[in-house]
């Protein structure tokens, strides 16, 4: 069995997923799904005993039971230990699988004794700092663990209910969502209540009891209860019936196991340096269509990277690095080629100042104050002919919605107040939002009146730099969210303004500020430096922009078809040898 494991590795590493889904899809943040399945299933095949063949000669488990109810016995009767309960004797629904030769089945009960930690009164300053270990389930993170958080004196281990463990118990975790943790004890040390301790008896090597624990970590969880907070009882677990071997086999076994997770660690550390090469082969390759200093040396760049794109482009996350290069060549105008018979941006910056101009005499916006000229280390690149560099709010009108919070309203002459957690796959989620009165969205309205069309932008927290265009003219009202209004829609594209933030965003989040509640200044998007191209352009390059992110996403979801099949391949491999 293990051989065939060891020859099926392509399965595993070819199942992943993701760390966090609120964290950006990255190296860093993918999880390897199938190397993590292949460890369970590792743990799983070594607790029914198909790891290692079986020694007929070996001492059987029934002599081991024996042995260990008259070692029991002999420690009630020191008054070493108390008594355990009596449990109901095991029937054949409660058999996990079929038994190997010389195994027995058994309760957690009788292979040791089972004790929960407590916690000291925390109003009781002498019950803590002193020189005894005190650890809480969230610090059973390692197989085995010598230094605690915190520490209790002796005379909380006198007054308090704290459980003394040995050197060698085996820790299990009960509460929360470290249900199922386990860890090995290296020092004599306590645990808070969240933390069951066993200490074997002979005949039961602790390291096998650790892997079989974690073998059944999945039965645990499901065993909790509790809500929002879930938890295993001690006495759930003490009646948990596992399979033993004989004490030979659970060397063997702990031997064989520790064989094949260091081939884990290997694997994984092979798999993550291959997947943090082949991120930094795609981010160098692009780069070099981005850096090029003229035609032909992006078309060399070029077919450089179309010889070898199918060996690129077969991660979610080379994809996303292909689009964000795609707008990078949109905005810096490498996209699509310059018509010498387009109107220059500079003809159109003279038409929008113009238009901005009349709008302030007609009082529709204020006028503001002249924002600073662009410096020569703020043009990250060479203009394209008939480009100009402009700040932003000279080419539209960067405002942002109410700051205050109005009260909800309810009834039908109510108006939605979107935020940015209202932005949702590029489009805004109406039904979701607070709803406010006619009033209320009267008096947002004078300041910050939403259109067709208008961009809203993301300016805080997580989703910061999130956008959407409005599709309708819908009316609502807007909070803590940029809001860009043309001066003139017939004079600015909005969908190439959008596309050109969507590139700005990733560079917006490394500059926001505000540390876990990150956020960019209306006056810093109005000074924003910009890249105008002429209208014409704008719209060839929305049009080229979305025939390649089409082709992109088509991409992806071969892609996700393909890491979906991968993945429910290690679990149904996993899932068929749980249900024998």
């Amino acid at each position: 069995m293990a051989d065939k494991i060891l020859n099926s590795f392509d399965v595993w590493i070819g199942a992943q997923g993701w760390k966090s889904k609120l964290r950006l899809k990255s190296v860093d943040n993918i999880s390897l799904e199938g190397i993590a399945r292949l460890r369970e299933l590792i743990l799983e095949l070594a607790v029914r005993g198909r790891l290692e063949p079986q020694e007929p000669s070996a001492e059987p488990a029934s002599a081991l039971l024996k042995k260990m109810a008259k070692e029991e016995e002999d420690l009630v009767k020191k008054k070493i230990i108390k008594k355990p309960k009596e449990l109901p004797p095991i029937n054949s629904e409660e058999f996990p699988f079929e038994l190997p030769i010389g195994w027995e089945y058994i309760r957690l009960n009788n292979i040791g004794e089972w004790g929960a930690g407590a916690t000291p009164l925390r109003g009781k300053n002498e019950y803590y700092g002193g020189n005894i270990p005190w650890f809480k389930s969230g610090e059973l993170s390692s197989d085995f663990i010598s230094k605690s958080e915190e520490t209790v004196t002796e005379l909380a281990l006198k007054e308090s209910s704290l459980r003394y463990n040995k050197v060698g118990d085996v820790l299990i975790a009960m509460y929360g969502a470290t249900i199922g943790k386990t860890s090995i004890l290296n020092i004599p040390a306590t645990t808070n209540q969240a933390v069951c301790a066993c200490t074997p008896f002979n005949g039961v090597y602790n390291v096998y009891l650790l892997h079989l624990l974690k073998a059944y970590n999945k039965r645990f969880v499901n065993m909790g209860a509790g809500g929002a907070q879930p938890n295993i009882s001690r006495e759930k677990i003490i009646a948990t019936v596992i399979a033993l071997p004989p004490l030979a086999e659970q060397h063997r076994i702990v031997a064989k196991v520790n064989e094949l997770m260091a081939l884990c660690d290997e694997l994984e550390q092979q798999e993550t340096n291959h997947l943090k090469s082949h991120q930094l082969l795609v981010e160098t390759l692009l780069g070099t269509l981005t850096q090029a200093k003229d035609a032909a040396e992006f078309q060399t760049a070029w077919a450089t990277l179309a010889q070898h794109f199918d060996d690129l482009f077969i991660t979610e996350d080379s994809i996303d690095q292909l689009k964000q290069t795609i707008l990078q060549l949109a905005v810096m105008g490498k996209l699509v080629k310059q018509d010498p018979k387009d109107e220059p941006a500079s003809v159109l910056l003279e038409r929008i100042s113009k238009e901005k101009e009349r709008l302030i005499q007609e009082g529709v916006i204020k006028k503001q104050k002249a924002l600073p000229e662009i410096g020569d280390e703020e043009k990250l690149f060479t203009l394209p002919k008939g480009w100009e560099w402009d700040r932003l709010n000279n080419l539209i009108d960067v405002r942002d919605g109410t700051h205050d919070s109005p009260k909800d309203a309810s009834g039908s002459n109510t108006y939605p107040l979107v935020t940015s957690a209202n932005f949702v796959n590029g489009k805004i989620d109406f039904d979701g939002a607070r709803r406010i009165s006619e009033e209320d969205h009267n008096e947002i309205s004078k300041r910050s009146r939403v259109d067709k069309l208008d961009i809203l932008f993301s300016m805080i927290g997580g989703n910061l730099g999130n956008q959407v265009i409005v599709e309708d003219d819908s009316e609502f009202s807007i909070k803590n969210v940029a809001l860009f209004k043309y001066y003139d829609q017939g004079l600015t594209n909005p969908y190439f303004f959008k596309r050109y933030f969507e590139f700005l965003a990733v560079d917006l989040q490394a500059k926001a500020k505000g540390g876990a509640q990150p956020f960019v200044s209306l006056g810093f998007l109005r000074n924003l430096v910009f890249a105008l191209p002429p209208i014409d352009e704008q719209k060839c390059i929305v049009k080229k922009v979305d025939d390649l992110f089409y082709l992109c996403d088509r991409l992806k979801e071969r892609i996700a078809e393909a890491q979906k099949i991968s993945n429910d391949l290690a679990k149904s491999v996993l899932n068929l040898v749980e249900s024998k």
